[in-house]
Order: C-alpha cells, then sequence, then structure tokens
C-alpha cells in the first residue's frame, strides 16, 4: 500500500489551512522598508489618530456644514449694506423750460377822482429758459437696509436642514474615528497572528527536521521497519513545510506593512505589534438591552435621525411658498455736490425712506403644492426605513453577539485539542524513537498538533476582532460597558 498519498492530503489542509487564516488579514508592502517600529495597540491608535488624511477630511466636511447652518440663520437678521460712489458727467444736467407766451387783457387804471388810463390787450412772450439742476461733478453715499419680517416658515425649514447636515457631518466625524480605530485593530492583531503562524511554521518545520534525520538514522541503520519510501514522504513533507514557512515569512513582514499603512505611514515603513499574543477579553451582555442601548450609539441609526430632522425642515420650507413674505427697507443717502440749486438744495442732499412691501403668492401652476407633496413623501419614505434599520441594527447585534460565543466557545475546544494533539505528538515521537509506530503516525502527529495550533490562533483572533466589529456596530461608549475581568 502507498503510504505517501494519506500524507500528502494530510499536508494540503494543513498548508492551506494556515494560509487561509492568514491571507484575509495579511495585506500591504510587500517589500519591507528601513523604518521599523515596535509599538503597542494605544501608541497605534494614537499614531492613525495623527497621520490619518481621513480625519482632517471629516473635520473639514462639519465646517462646512456648520457654516452652513450659519448662513441660514443670517437671514433672520437685517441685511446692511453701504454704497459710496463719484461720478462726472460730461456737462452738468439742466432742464429746459419751453418758451410760452401769455395775455394781458385790456383795462383802465385810474390815476385820479373820475380819471382813468385805459390799456389796450397786450400779448407777451416768455422765451425758453435753460436752469442748471446741479453740477457735473458729484460723490453719493447710502446706507439700505432689507429686514424680511415674516417668511411663512420658510428660514425655519432651511434652518433645520441645515442643522441636519451639521448633524450628519458630526456622526461621520464619529464614523471616522470608529473605523480607524477598527482597522488598526484588526491588522494589528492580524500582525500578532502572521507572526505567530510564522513561529508555528517554523517550530514545525523544525521538528520535522529533528524527525528526518531520526528516519535516515533509523532507515540505514534500524531493523528494517523504515524504509526508503518512509524517509522520502518525510523529506517531501519536510520540503514542502519549508517552502511554507518562506510564504508564512513574507506574509509577516506584509502584515507589519498592511498595519503601518492603516496607522497612515509610508510604505516603507513596517511596524511590528509590542504583544506577543492576542488577548481574550470574555464579554457579558443581555441582547434586549444592548439592542436598545445600541440606538443611542449607533451611526447609521443617528444618521437617519439627522436625516429625519433635515427632511422635516424641507417640508417646512415648501410650505412656506403658500404664504406671503413681508418685508422692510430702510434707505438713508447723502449727496456732495458744489451747486446748491436746481434739484442740489440742501433738502435733496441728504436723506431716509423707510418702506414695508409684501409678496403674496397668487398661482404658480401647483408647483408649491407639487413641492410639499414630495418633500412630505420623502420624510414618510425615510421613516418607513428606519423601521428597517431598526431591524437590521438588532439583527448585526445579535449576529456579533451569537458570533462572539460561538468564537468562545470554539476557542476552548481548539484549545483543549491542541493540547491533547501536543500530547500525542510526544508520545508518537518516543514511540517512533523505538521503532513502536509508523512514521505515517509520527508526522501525522506533527501535522495534527500544527494544525490545531493555528486553528486555536485563528479563533482568538477571530473573538478579538468580533469585539471590533461589535464597537463598530454600536461605538466604543456601550462596548466598554461590556468588558468584565477573566
Amino acid at each position: 500500500m502507498n503510504r505517501t498519498f494519506p500524507l500528502a492530503m494530510l499536508g494540503r489542509p494543513l498548508l492551506l489551512g494556515v494560509l487561509l487564516v492568514a491571507s484575509p488579514w495579511l495585506m500591504g508592502a510587500d517589500h519591507p522598508g528601513p523604518a521599523s517600529q515596535t509599538l503597542t495597540l494605544d501608541q497605534c491608535l494614537r499614531s492613525a489618530m495623527d497621520n490619518s488624511h481621513r480625519r482632517p477630511a471629516s473635520a473639514l466636511a462639519l465646517e462646512i456644514a456648520e457654516a452652513e447652518h450659519a448662513q441660514v440663520l443670517a437671514g433672520y437678521w437685517p441685511q446692511i449694506s453701504m454704497q459710496a460712489g463719484f461720478q462726472r458727467m460730461d456737462q452738468a444736467p439742466d432742464f429746459l423750460f419751453p418758451s410760452s407766451t401769455f395775455s394781458v387783457p385790456a383795462q383802465a387804471i385810474p390815476v385820479g377822482p373820475g380819471v382813468n388810463i385805459p390799456i389796450p390787450a397786450q400779448t407777451f412772450q416768455v422765451p425758453a429758459q435753460d436752469v442748471k439742476l446741479m453740477d457735473r461733478d458729484s460723490f453719493v453715499a447710502s446706507l439700505n437696509s432689507t429686514w424680511l419680517l415674516w417668511d411663512g416658515g420658510m428660514r425655519l425649514g432651511l434652518a433645520r436642514q441645515a442643522k441636519g447636515g451639521v448633524d450628519l457631518a458630526k456622526s461621520e466625524v464619529r464614523r471616522t474615528d470608529l473605523e480607524i480605530n477598527d482597522s488598526v485593530t484588526r491588522m494589528y492583531y492580524g500582525a500578532i497572528l502572521a507572526r505567530q503562524l510564522h513561529q508555528v511554521g517554523k517550530d514545525t518545520l523544525a521538528r520535522m527536521e529533528a524527525t528526518l534525520v531520526l528516519t535516515e538514522t533509523m532507515y540505514k541503520e534500524g531493523s528494517g521497519r523504515v524504509k526508503k519510501t518512509d524517509f522520502l514522504d518525510n523529506t517531501i513533507m519536510v520540503e514542502t513545510i519549508r517552502a511554507t514557512v518562506a510564504t508564512l515569512e513574507k506574509n509577516e513582514r506584509m502584515a507589519q506593512a498592511a498595519l503601518a499603512n492603516t496607522m497612515g505611514l509610508g510604505w516603507e515603513s513596517d511596524v511590528s505589534p509590542a504583544d506577543l499574543e492576542i488577548p481574550f477579553e470574555p464579554y457579558a451582555a443581555d441582547l434586549d438591552q444592548l439592542v436598545s442601548t445600541a440606538f443611542r450609539w449607533n451611526l447609521d441609526w443617528e444618521q437617519l435621525e439627522a436625516g429625519l430632522g433635515a427632511l422635516e425642515g424641507a417640508e417646512t420650507a415648501a410650505r412656506s411658498g403658500h404664504y406671503p413674505k413681508l418685508v422692510m427697507t430702510v434707505d438713508l443717502h447723502q449727496l456732495w455736490n458744489d451747486y446748491d440749486a436746481g434739484i442740489a438744495t440742501d433738502r435733496n442732499k441728504q436723506g431716509w425712506t423707510l418702506g414695508l412691501g409684501v409678496k403674496i403668492p397668487i398661482f404658480n401652476g401647483q408647483l408649491v403644492t407639487n413641492q410639499v407633496r414630495e418633500a412630505h413623501a420623502r420624510l414618510g419614505k425615510t421613516k418607513e426605513e428606519q423601521f428597517l434599520l431598526k431591524e437590521g441594527i438588532g439583527l448585526r447585534v445579535k449576529d456579533a453577539l451569537l458570533g462572539l460565543n460561538a468564537a468562545r466557545k470554539s476557542l476552548e475546544a481548539t484549545g483543549r485539542a491542541m493540547k491533547a494533539a501536543e500530547e500525542n505528538r510526544d508520545l508518537n515521537t518516543r514511540a517512533y524513537q523505538n521503532e513502536l509506530v509508523d512514521t505515517q503516525d509520527v508526522i501525522k502527529s506533527q501535522l495534527i498538533e500544527s494544525l490545531m495550533t493555528a486553528q486555536h490562533l485563528k479563533d482568538r483572533f477571530d473573538h478579538i476582532a468580533l469585539q471590533s466589529q461589535l464597537t463598530l456596530i454600536i461605538g466604543n461608549e456601550v462596548w466598554k460597558q461590556l468588558r468584565v475581568a477573566e
């Protein structure tokens, strides 16, 4: 019976398992640079917060939203402006009185008692008169104010829309920090996992090399129980594991580069985690209470509520189109002109004007009505989506908690399996030295120990990755309340 086939079938799942465990988290630069650091998780998080370009972008987005909100609030205040200017005309303006005639009827002018001087009827011609109004050079200044006294709720609606934008931007700032925290945390522990898997590979290779030496000795000098085929099987397995160890070494360096990249460092940098193992932190939480509390911190829920506020404001602003708008205007003016006659008198050179204006919508082809319908429909649609989101958040939290529970149980089971595999490998190795078991058995025990160790390390990583995922779902503030001492 050929013994090579079972060994190959056993070795491939181990190598595949080790690579699959590592590969999802080992992404990054392929060439490690000269800048290498050993940092704790807190140091990595601080560096990521300091170096990330996403945080300034989200902060500027918040600043934009706050500025837009302030622009809307400015509409509640009078708008005051000042204008000044100098003008020179080609010639002084004038006013031309056209020529005219007027008639004087015949009359007798008394000059004494009983004495009258008769005057015949006469007609007089008045020539045209060119009257200068003002000097050709003038300097004019005015102060204008416009105040919207009543708008039917337009400014209130726009302000609520802008406030919704501010709340949305604040939520994005918090989301950015949580996502950076989640990415750095997973990459940090992924780098630890890669280092541990690399060490598992090296330990397995060292044991297999020792077994190969023993197999060669027993093949050449033993009783004949160990054959050349056993030696060749062992040699194939050793060289296969040696190639796998080279890949795991590369993956470890890639994981360190990926961690550095997530922290906002350059491609030439790599960061080695200061922790040697992935911690196991059990949790205690009631699902119903956790889901209820999650609505206080969940980012999607927070953004939906901000959107509802903005849509309610949009509906209010649309309804304002049905109502009149009342505006008050005030104007102060001053004219400087060297001429003191015509229209450039002291009375005309300075003064003020107060006005009230009203704009009443009469007919607009149902434009405002349909704008209100649209805004109301959008608001109703979002409210219906709120129910879907509520269910979705509950399912996500439930899935994460069930995943944590499953990972904890799997971690405990693989821990026991790992210890049993270690003891089984030790027994088979000692028995092999006395030729009590076949070469297959000792190789199989070593591979199974490596597989159980790798699986146990993966389960530990999965547990802490799920914790990070739950943090992203419900927020740091809630997750910190769930941690309990081991």
